[in-house]
């Protein structure tokens, strides 16, 4: 039997609206009229649309809707709540993504084993490794509960059939990239498995009212692997940093429905699991007797948490024709530019030709600009073999052309400082309430910056003066 061929009638046809001209294709100019724009189409297929379908629940005015069922419940973790916004909301499906090895799975783990109580089960599902793996960890942490569950599967419709099984009031699935749908072609972790693993998870919590913690893998960039449609089909997206040679670990808020992502949980990851940091400015700084050369402090803020940190540099006589220049926290294009305002504006040659090596302490990262003001002094208080001050803090950023401009803050990163018992600060042009007891010096620029240095022992005037000699 002959194929049908697609006759002239299945083709949408355009004709001009001025004179009736038609044409197999679109054009934007008549041919016949040479009128522009007038080219519609005519005679394609009917669209077709959805027939309205039975109502289920009848829509109420918003005054009358029980929001008591939204009322968030805490995890056992408080740095944790603190991100979430207050804690689980039933229903809440959360995606916490982080790179390998930082901690995801044993933060979640003790999350699961305090969230369980005889009213609410909790569910974890581990997809990456085996049960006895999971149970070693869990004995390590301390993380044994008679209301924790847990299964070792990598089938959607068997995690389902542990949801009938179990009813829990709280889900852990690690990692959502390790479960496949059987009526769905593809590797599990592709695009088409991502999407549906994770749809049918939110249909399900949605339905009973269960929230959901999915674990997500992250790209060599650092962003959440797998379909954007992830991120934004979920109602909470966190994600887990730090450095795994360092004990901090920081949870941020990318998206929340139910709070804002303003929030920081600190965290320390140590042998015997995972706790939470309500003070972790200690991690931060090096308690020392006396000033060291090359230290400074400032106060940065990780979301609306104020946190005391440390900034050290030290010069050295280079012994190539580049010297170095080494970071290691910091970002190094900022060090740069604070070399170049010391060397221009602060009037300090020694820096071009000497190596320089400048980090934080405790593994926190500072890119924020505040912390411009503690890099320069850092660099030269190493460059002069000069301490700064004892109990200084210093806040501010540094312009090209050697201002120091107001930061966001300054008042809570103040009383931050005078809490942990810093007594002096340098910071921009008014600063606000300062706190009782507190002595704050308001800089202009670098070069008042620069004048809390003992100039007795500065060594760039004297090695001048040889160079010139």
């Amino acid at each position: 039997m002959a194929a049908r061929t697609k006759t002239t009638k299945d083709r949408p046809s355009y004709r001009c609206t001025e004179c009736g001209w038609q044409t197999a294709k679109w054009l934007g100019r008549c041919s016949e009229c040479q009128a522009w724009g007038t080219v519609e189409e005519y005679g394609a297929p009917a669209v077709r649309t959805t027939a309205p379908g039975r109502v289920t629940t009848s829509a109420v005015p918003i005054g009358q809707v029980d929001g008591r069922t939204a009322t968030a419940r805490s995890t056992g973790v408080p740095e944790l709540d603190r991100v979430l916004g207050g804690g689980l909301v039933p229903g809440a499906v959360v995606l916490v993504a982080g790179e390998p090895g930082v901690g995801k799975s044993t933060l979640l783990l003790d999350v699961a084993a305090k969230s369980a109580s005889e009213e609410h089960r909790t569910l974890y599902v581990t997809g990456e490794e085996s049960a006895s793996q999971v149970r070693l960890r869990a004995d390590r942490i301390k993380a044994i509960d008679d209301n924790l569950y847990l299964a070792a599967e990598t089938d959607l419709a068997t995690i389902l059939g542990h949801l009938d099984a179990v009813k829990p009031s709280l889900l852990i699935l690690d990692s959502v990239q390790t479960v496949a749908s059987p009526e769905i072609d593809g590797a599990p972790g592709g695009m088409a498995q991502v999407r549906e693993v994770a749809g049918a998870l939110i249909r399900a919590s949605k339905e009973r009212g269960m929230s959901t913690l999915l674990v997500g893998h992250v790209t060599k960039d650092g962003a959440i692997a797998g379909p954007r449609l992830l991120e934004h089909l979920v109602d909470v997206v966190l994600s887990f940093e730090g450095d795994r040679h360092a004990r901090l670990r920081l949870v941020r808020g990318v998206k929340n429905r139910y709070g804002t992502t303003d929030e920081v949980g600190c965290f320390e990851l140590h042998d015997e699991g995972i706790t939470g940091l309500a003070d972790p400015s200690g991690l931060f700084l090096t308690r020392r007797a006396e000033p060291v050369p090359g230290t400074c402090l400032t106060v940065t803020l990780e979301g609306r948490r104020p946190l005391v940190a440390e900034v050290q540099a030290l010069t050295v006589d280079s012994q190539i024709p580049s010297p170095r220049r080494t970071t290691s926290g910091l970002e190094t294009s900022r060090v740069s530019m604070m070399l170049a305002v010391l060397e221009q504006r602060g009037r300090i040659s020694a820096l071009g030709k000497r190596d320089i090596y400048s980090a934080t302490v405790g593994g926190v990262k500072l890119s924020e600009p505040a912390a411009d003001l503690a890099i320069a002094l850092a660099l030269a208080s190493a460059a002069s073999d000069t301490p700064l001050p004892k109990n200084l803090v210093a806040i501010g950023e540094v312009g090209l052309a050697g201002e120091v401009r107001r930061v966001t803050g300054v008042q809570r990163r103040l009383s931050e400082a005078h809490r942990l018992g810093f007594t002096h600060a340098l910071v921009p042009s008014e600063p606000g309430k300062i706190p009782a007891g507190m002595k704050v010096i308001e800089v202009a620029d670098i070069g008042d910056a620069l004048r809390v240095l003992p100039r007795s022992r500065k060594r760039e005037a004297p090695r001048d003066d040889e160079d010139r000699r």
